[in-house]
């Protein structure tokens, strides 16, 4: 039996890598939040984590993407998996000590960021190693649907973490079980890797792409970068993309801070015992993952808008969207707020990607996608701790600040097509 031209079971082991990081890393986030609360870590410092994790993958996914040939697909993945198991170890075992009044606040803060910079720096070789392995041993309509299906994982991922969370919740661990759980997991899978995925013996070169770090409620911006940096050279300041790329920049910041503080969001204003707020916050980050999921595997492709149309929709529905959910006093509002926010960057992203994409020459692909790769990570440098410290302003503050930023996006690129005229993409 084969899927995409691969068996069966080796189709199933990457994607089990691909699942598993993003899959744990999510959990780790929902959970970061009630973490904080727990051990009076200030919010602000949560954060900086959050923040701190996508950084260094972003600087570190290029570096993996380009050794993926030197060292072998197979030993990038099991690096990769090192990385998740370590971190997750790490992060678990101090959160637990911390938890059991062993550690103060601040050495389980500062522990905690080195186990999450372990994850950033060695969790980004498995993506590119995981699709270089596919690109090399399959070709045609194969090879676009193995990686279109591999990608998807980390759209699972994204539900599954924050599902199952609140599940590993258990005494004596607490808050500290599902990080220690998912290192179980990950374990489970670097076994399976070292004995059932055979050696590389590619049939032609590939190699990987960069993406970014999986993230709640992003699926991801469907950019990926090869890291040989082959094609013409791009300038950021190009006419044809910068448009594009600050319409990506502004959205992502926005979409960063909502992220930043959902979950402080639900604690606060349904006034939970934090292991019952968990759960709640595990309904909300599912529901906004899911619409994005939706958003991306089902009404674009079905709609068949053009990055235009996208943008725009995008846009005023991740406004409302966000204006609702800083608003809402339940767990309902909050859920269908969120859901609604995460549907219109759904559909925002893929927008700005493929806007970006259209408006330049074949050769400049790779320039261009490895532009929106950085944009995406960019984001998540400063976004989150600037929602946070909106958020101590007052707590629906980041929500209105992405609603009028959203807003502001979506009468920007109506005002300038009313002006330029039809942006390439929309030219008969």
């Amino acid at each position: 039996m084969t899927a995409y031209g691969l068996s069966r079971e080796r189709f199933g082991l990457l994607f089990a890598v691909m699942l598993v990081a993003a899959a744990g890393n999510t959990a780790m986030q929902s959970l970061m939040p009630s973490m904080g609360r727990e051990l009076g870590v200030p919010d602000i410092w949560i954060a900086a984590a959050f923040s701190l994790s996508a950084v260094i993958w972003v600087l570190a996914a290029p570096y993996w993407a380009r050794m993926a040939d030197r060292r072998g697909r197979r030993a990038l993945m099991r690096l990769g998996l090192y990385g998740f198991i370590a971190s997750m170890l790490v992060c678990g075992s101090v959160l637990a000590a911390g938890l059991a009044g062993l550690l103060a606040p601040a050495w389980v803060f500062v522990i905690f960021v080195l186990g999450r910079t372990i994850y950033g720096g060695f969790g980004s070789a498995s993506p590119p190693a995981v699709q270089a392995y596919i690109a090399a041993r399959t070709d045609g309509q194969n090879r676009v649907g193995a990686l279109a299906a591999i990608t998807s994982s980390f759209g699972l991922g994204t539900i599954v973490g924050p599902a199952l969370a609140p599940l590993f919740i258990f005494h004596p661990l607490g808050l500290s079980g599902p990080l220690i759980v998912f290192a179980g997991i990950g374990i489970l899978v670097l076994v399976a890797v070292a004995l059932r995925l055979p050696d590389d013996t590619p049939a032609n070169e590939a190699r990987g792409p960069i993406v970014s770090e999986p993230s709640i409620g992003g699926v991801g911006s469907g950019a990926a970068m090869r890291a040989d940096g082959a094609g013409v050279p791009l300038r950021w300041r190009d006419k044809r993309v910068s448009r594009w790329l600050w319409i990506g920049a502004i959205g992502g910041h926005g979409h960063a801070a909502m992220l930043g503080v959902i979950g402080f969001l639900v604690i606060d204003r349904l006034r939970l015992p934090l292991d019952h707020a968990q759960q709640s916050i595990a309904i909300v980050l599912m529901g906004g993952a899911g619409a994005t999921l939706i958003a991306q595997w089902g009404l674009i492709p079905a709609l068949a808008l053009r990055p235009r149309a996208l943008i725009l929709w995008g846009s005023l529905l991740a406004a409302l969207g966000a204006l609702l959910t800083g608003f809402a006093t339940t767990a309902y509002g909050m859920t269908a707020g969120f859901a609604l926010a995460s549907l219109g960057f759904g559909l925002f992203r893929p927008g700005f990607t493929g806007g970006a994409s259209l408006a330049v020459d074949p050769g400049e692909q790779n320039a261009v996608a490895g532009m929106v790769t950085s944009v995406n990570g960019v984001a998540f440098v400063a976004a989150p701790a600037l929602g946070v410290l909106l958020y101590g302003a007052w707590m629906p503050l980041p929500f209105v600040a992405t609603t009028a930023l959203m807003l502001a996006l979506a009468a920007w690129m109506w005002l300038a097509d009313q002006k330029i005229g039809p942006v390439p993409e929309d030219r008969p």
